[in-house]
């Protein structure tokens, strides 16, 4: 434990004056943690808080939770506690337990951040635990990212103090200051990915090579080294965001593996995807985009959905919700969320350069509503003829991924305007109309 200090220095991990919450699941290595970063606060310049969260997932968490509880009240440490149903979050978008746990693990953790009771949160992840990750990635399919393990702190909030410290260290720590702790039986359970490489690889790995943590983290580094190079070489106007999306035009996708690889994982972050895109993944899309047709997709884990689209990779995340609001017709200025502005006015200068749309008032039903598409919609040309509002957005080549998130004035199932694109021919300007709606639409 004696090399936390150092680490906190070489890697900047704590400033003067921060909250450092621990996160405490009462386990060996959470406990140690605590105690040292409280016992040692001062010396480091910061305040020291707890936070404990109850997954639901075992019958006993509930009394780890109070134990954790105990021991903070006992030593007046601050703690902050939370309860969460992992298992109904897991189920409910279709994740293992795992991952549904770190998932409302990291919710908790950002709200303590966003509402600025604490600015860090320390993890106990130690040198083994830094060994074990880099196997799982690999064995997971992962490139050097990966492969480069855990950092010591990312996103400028996530810190790890004891992550250059031997599990070793950390239990002759306990020993010496006895520390209390709970065990948590899941442990035990080589279903988890984890556990199988903790419980029934590692051991025989290290019988063989008594050093082979430290020489699996190292290699951790040097990928790390590697990866922070070539992520420098990486154009990010090479990526295209809007609402809830990233684009990238398919020219980049002729680039070399190593390069085109990067770009697609930098796009995905963009989306909020950042683990289950493995290479074979990767790989997938970029042959996609040199070889499908246009208007091919893909859907893989995460919600995450490719999409090739004329001069475009597109990626989207299917997790936003689907479009049902509805918004009343009016004059003046109409903001759509995620989509853009909308701003009507009344007029009696038929200049259609200076409008999006121009519509004659007397021709649209007082009703109409805007809306998103819906099954069945049919819209009547410009120039005469009905469509379904799905042929006609493909005739007119709205990529897929904007068709749903496209704004229609309707009545109904009948589309008066599709906004941005075109209205129907009921609702042109002719030279009977006596005033008409001058339309414009901004997309952010």
């Amino acid at each position: 434990m004696d090399n936390i200090l150092s680490t906190i220095d070489k890697y900047n991990l704590i400033a003067k004056g921060d909250v450092v919450a621990v996160a405490c699941s009462g386990g060996k290595d959470s406990m140690a943690l605590l105690h040292y970063l409280w016992n040692n606060r001062e010396s480091i310049g910061c305040e020291v808080v707890a936070v404990n969260i109850d997954h639901c997932i075992r019958k006993a968490s509930s009394e780890d939770s109070a134990f954790v509880s105990n021991y903070c009240k006992k030593h007046g440490i601050k703690l902050y506690s939370h309860k969460v149903d992992a298992v109904k979050y897991s189920q409910d978008n279709k994740l293992t337990i795992e991952q549904g746990a770190r998932d409302c693990r990291y919710k908790v953790f950002a709200s303590l951040v966003e509402k600025k009771l604490v600015n860090k949160i320390a993890l106990a992840h130690h040198l083994q635990d830094q060994a074990e990750t880099i196997l799982l990635n690999l064995f997971r399919g992962t490139g050097i990212s990966g492969a480069s393990g855990m950092d010591y702190i990312r996103d400028n909030m996530y810190i790890r103090p004891m992550l250059n410290t031997a599990q070793a260290s950390i239990l002759a720590y306990l020993g010496t200051n006895e520390i209390p702790y709970v065990e948590d039986e899941t442990n035990h359970d080589n279903d988890y990915s984890r556990n199988y490489i903790r419980n029934k690889i590692m051991p025989l790995v290290r019988f063989k090579w008594p050093s082979a943590d430290r020489a699996i983290a190292n290699f951790g580094k040097n990928c790390k080294q590697d990866e922070s190079y070539i992520q420098s070489t990486i154009s990010e106007s090479a990526i295209l965001p809007e609402e809830g999306l990233v684009r990238i035009n398919f020219g980049y996708f002729v680039y070399p593996d190593a390069y085109v690889f990067r770009l697609i994982l930098k796009a995905l972050k963009r989306i909020g995807i950042t683990s289950n895109v493995e290479t074979k993944h990767l790989k997938m899309i970029k042959n996609m985009a040199l070889e499908a047709e246009n208007g091919t997709k893909i859907n893989l884990a995460d919600g995450l959905t490719v999409i090739k689209e004329y001069n475009y990779i597109t990626f989207t995340n299917r997790r936003t919700k689907v479009r049902n609001k509805t918004y009343e017709f009016k004059r003046g200025k109409l903001d759509i969320s995620g989509y853009g502005l909308i701003d009507t006015n009344v007029t009696k200068k038929f200049d259609v350069s200076a409008y999006t749309h121009l519509v004659d008032i007397s021709k649209l039903p007082k009703d109409a509503v805007w809306r998103f598409r819906k099954d069945g919609d049919t819209f009547e040309k410009f120039g005469g003829g009905t469509k379904s509002l799905s042929d006609y957005l493909i005739d007119k080549k709205v990529p897929v991924r904007l068709r749903a998130n496209t704004p229609v004035l309707a009545k109904g199932g009948e589309i008066y305007i599709i906004a941005g694109v075109e209205i129907s021919d009921k609702i042109k300007v002719d030279k009977n109309t006596k005033s008409a709606y001058g339309i414009n639409v901004k997309r952010f």
